[in-house]
C-alpha cells in the first residue's frame, strides 16, 4: 500500500509539473512562468544555453500589439495586394531572378521549387532582404507561447528556438520579426529546426535554399499552375497565400 501511494503521489507531482507553465493574457506572471517553462524545458533536454536565452527573455507589449493587430488579413485581395506593394514586388522580382538565374536554377534541382514562389515569399516577407525586423527573437517566442491565445502553438517554436540557441543557431541577441520569424525569408524556429539548410538565414542564397526546403516537404505540388493551396503551409491567411500564387505567376511568365 505505501508502494502504491507513492506511486499516486509521484504520478500527481509529474501531472502538476506538466500544466505548471500556465498561459496568461496579461505580462504581470512572465517572470514566475519563465521558471516554470525552464524546469519543463530542461526536462526535455534544453542546456545551459537555451536556459539563459529564456532566463534573459522579458515580456514584449510590441509582439503582443502586433499579434493583435493583424488587420491587413481581413482586406480584400486586390486591397491586401495593394498594400503590400504587389506591383513593385512582381517588376523587381523579374530582375532578381534574371540576376540570380543560376542560384534559382540549382534550388530548384535539388528542391523542386521554381524562382516565382521563393521570390514572391522574398519580396513580400522582407522586401528582398531589407527590412528583416529587430525584435529580440527569444522574447518574441517566448511572450507568445505565454500568452493564452496560440499558447499551444508557440511553445513548440519557443522549445525549438532554445534547442537553436543549444546548437549556436540563434542566440539572445538574435533579433527577427515580431512573432520571431528570422532572416530573409522569416523562419519561425520550428522550421529552421526541421527545414533550415545550414547557413545564415539572413544570407539570400541560404534563405532561399531553406524557404525551397520547407515548401517541398510540406505543401508544393510540382507542375500545374500556382495556387492558394500551394502556400497554405507558409502562411494560414487565405489572402496571402491567394497573393503570392499570383505573384508567383507573374515573375514567371515568360
Amino acid at each position: 500500500m505505501r508502494r502504491t501511494g507513492m506511486v499516486v503521489v509521484s504520478a500527481v507531482l509529474l501531472a502538476s509539473a506538466a500544466q505548471a507553465a500556465s498561459c496568461s493574457s496579461t505580462g504581470g506572471k512572465f517572470e514566475a512562468w519563465k521558471k516554470e517553462f525552464a524546469a519543463e524545458a530542461k526536462a526535455n533536454g534544453i542546456k545551459a544555453k537555451g536556459l539563459a536565452a529564456l532566463a534573459s527573455s522579458s515580456y514584449s507589449t510590441g509582439t503582443i500589439k502586433a499579434d493583435r493587430g493583424q488587420h491587413s488579413f481581413k482586406l480584400s485581395l486586390d486591397q491586401f495586394m495593394a498594400k503590400r506593394g504587389a506591383a513593385a514586388i512582381v517588376s523587381r522580382g523579374k530582375k532578381l531572378k534574371a540576376a540570380n538565374a543560376a542560384l534559382f536554377a540549382k534550388i530548384e534541382k535539388k528542391y523542386g521549387v521554381p524562382a516565382g514562389p521563393l521570390i514572391a515569399i522574398w519580396g513580400m516577407e522582407t522586401g528582398f532582404g531589407a527590412v528583416t525586423g529587430s525584435q529580440p527573437t527569444i522574447s518574441a517566442v517566448a511572450t507568445l507561447a505565454y500568452d493564452c491565445r496560440r499558447s499551444e502553438y508557440f511553445t513548440e517554436h519557443l522549445n525549438a528556438a532554445l534547442k537553436l540557441v543549444d546548437r549556436g543557431v540563434l542566440s539572445s541577441s538574435t533579433r527577427g520579426a515580431m512573432h520571431g520569424e528570422v532572416g530573409q525569408t522569416q523562419f519561425l524556429p520550428k522550421n529552421i529546426l526541421i527545414y533550415g539548410t545550414g547557413g545564415d538565414l539572413n544570407n539570400k542564397a541560404s534563405a532561399l535554399a531553406s524557404t525551397a526546403n520547407f515548401l517541398s516537404g510540406e505543401s508544393w505540388k510540382k507542375g500545374g499552375p500556382y495556387s492558394a493551396g500551394q502556400f497554405a503551409s507558409w502562411n494560414a491567411a487565405t489572402v496571402y497565400q491567394k497573393a503570392l500564387a499570383i505573384m508567383a505567376t507573374k515573375i514567371d511568365a515568360k
